[in-house]
C-alpha cells in the first residue's frame, strides 16, 4: 500500500477491525520511512455485472455513481452519510446476489427510487424528477399527489 504522503510503498499494519457489518476491514497502517499514519478499508472484490445504459451502451456496475446519485438527491435533507452508505451497500449486495452478467440501468434506478421513497419523500422525488424526466409541472405534481395518496392511507390504516 503507498504511503498518501511520502509514497513509499513500505508501511506495516498497526490496528486491523471489522465493520460492523462484517464486510469492510479497516486498517490503521503507519509508513515505515516517514512514520505517518494513514487509513485503509478493504472489501472483497466481487465480480459485478455490466450495465446495459438506455441507448445500450454497457459499462462496469459503478457504486460510485449510486452514491453520488443519492447524495445530490439527499442534500440539506436529515439523511445521514451511514443511511446512504448502507442504501448504496443493499442495492450493490441486490445486484451481485442475482448473478446476472448484465442489468438495465432501469432497474438500478427503479431500486434506488424505492430506496429513497422509504427514507425521504423529497430525496426520492428529486431523484424522480432528474431519473425520469419530468416534462413539466404536470409530471412533478402527479408524482407528488401519489406521495400525498400514500401517506394518507398509511395514516388511516394506523387508525
Amino acid at each position: 500500500m503507498k504511503c498518501p504522503f511520502c509514497g513509499q510503498m513500505e508501511n506495516k499494519v498497526v490496528d486491523s477491525r471489522l465493520r460492523r457489518e462484517g464486510d469492510v476491514i479497516r486498517r490503521r497502517r503507519e509508513c515505515i520511512d516517514c512514520t505517518r499514519r494513514f487509513t485503509t478499508h478493504e472489501r472483497v472484490e466481487e465480480i459485478l455485472p455490466m450495465v446495459i445504459k438506455k441507448d445500450n451502451r454497457r459499462e462496469p456496475f459503478d457504486r460510485k455513481k449510486i452514491r453520488e446519485g443519492i447524495v445530490k438527491a439527499c442534500q440539506k435533507r436529515g439523511v445521514s452519510m451511514d443511511t446512504i452508505e448502507a442504501m448504496v451497500d443493499a442495492i450493490e449486495r441486490r445486484f451481485q446476489e442475482r448473478m446476472e452478467k448484465e442489468i438495465r440501468s432501469e432497474e438500478i434506478g427503479e431500486e434506488i427510487m424505492q430506496r429513497l421513497h422509504a427514507t425521504d419523500d423529497v430525496a426520492y422525488v428529486r431523484f424522480a424528477s432528474v431519473y425520469r424526466s419530468f416534462k413539466d409541472i404536470r409530471d412533478f405534481m402527479n408524482e407528488l399527489e401519489e406521495i400525498l395518496q400514500n401517506r394518507e392511507e398509511k395514516l388511516s390504516e394506523k387508525r
